[in-house]
């Protein structure tokens, strides 16, 4: 099968957010032909130095699917079974794009234009990519954003609110440590009032939840630290200003707190004939911020196996995405067209 292989290739070529240029210069290459063929225009949308998005429209796009081409570290090639995928980027989102690109080839077999094919850079880390499309929209009414919901269709997503922790202390030998300040202590005892806090609830989306995702600091088991940092990421369900206020709040006199992203939670709709679901993860979508239409979501593979050792997908999941994918193209294409 075409989207077996395709993902398969897609995997083995590292794209780690920031170095995306080996999948996109294949994509531009590998969709040459089939812009030939069939009278499409493919192109480059630069994102960044030596990052670029990859563009193929076939006629005036009413409908965008679109996905990401980084992948979180670490890299590690593709490996199958006779019933899964397995390798970086299996489930978010090289199969993804494998099976966008085996749509586009069916509703062009179908003699359907009107559709574009959105692959950008940078999701997991700051919406580069989408962040740069958002700034040269074409039209599209519709834009399919591709993650793994298990080929359901989200009602909605959770925002993400990024912060940098860092603290600044005195040095001292551990043996006296009343002739200094430890920056660690006073960064522990920060994150633990943080955590502490009760978060925003949702009737859909569910709580706002928080993750502390590093920590490093000090120099030595010996020495009192002079400095520590933490990155921590909520995941939010609503407007921010109570959690921004609560980090301010808590971190204030004791440690310096830096917003470093921000996405918005997003309640999305559904489509006749589809299952839904609700995901806690963030995407692209508040990033576009409607600059390609309204939005919706839904990709194949498990949330639950992404960014792990084992990310893998089901090859039936692939072949169902190809379907759905056509299916949805169709049916919005014929709702623009009534409206």
């Amino acid at each position: 099968m075409k989207v077996f292989a395709r993902t398969r290739a897609l995997i083995d070529l590292d794209s780690t957010t920031g170095r995306e240029s080996p999948v996109s210069d294949y994509l531009f290459t590998h969709l040459r032909e089939l812009a030939t063929q069939r009278n499409g225009q493919l192109q480059r949308m630069p994102a960044g130095d030596d990052r670029d998005n990859i563009l193929l429209t076939f006629g005036d796009p009413v409908v965008t699917l679109s996905t990401h081409m980084d992948t979180v570290p670490p890299f590690f090639a593709s490996r199958e079974t006779e019933t899964h995928i397995y390798g970086r980027g299996a489930c978010d989102a090289k199969g993804i794009i494998a099976a966008m690109i085996d749509a586009a080839e069916t509703l062009l077999g179908e003699q359907i234009r009107n559709f574009a094919l959105l692959f950008v850079v940078g999701e997991e880390r700051d919406s580069a990519g989408a962040r740069a499309a958002a700034q040269s929209p074409r039209g599209s009414r519709y834009l399919i954003n591709g993650e793994p919901t298990e080929n359901r269709l989200a009602l909605g997503s959770k925002g993400a609110l990024r912060y940098e922790l860092m603290a600044g202390g005195k040095l001292a030998h551990s043996a006296y440590p009343e002739l200094g300040h430890s920056a660690i202590h006073a960064l522990l005892e920060t994150l633990h009032d943080i955590r502490e806090v009760p978060l925003p609830t949702d009737p859909i989306l569910g709580p706002a939840t928080l993750n502390v995702g590093t920590i490093s600091g000090g120099r030595a088991p010996n020495v009192v630290a002079d400095e520590a940092r933490a990155e921590i990421m909520f995941r939010t369900v609503g407007d921010p200003t109570s959690i921004r206020e609560l980090v301010t709040r808590l971190a204030a006199g004791r440690v310096e707190a830096r917003e470093v992203h921000y996405s918005k939670a997003v309640h999305l709709k559904s489509l006749d004939g589809l299952a839904t679901t609700v995901v806690a993860f963030a995407t692209d979508i508040p990033v576009f911020d409607g600059s390609w239409g309204e939005p919706f979501l839904l990709g194949p593979g498990s949330i639950h196996v992404a960014h792990t050792a084992t990310e893998h997908i089901a090859k039936k999941d692939l072949l169902d995405a190809v379907n759905i994918y056509a299916q949805m193209v169709r049916q919005l294409l014929a709702s623009g067209a009534a409206s």
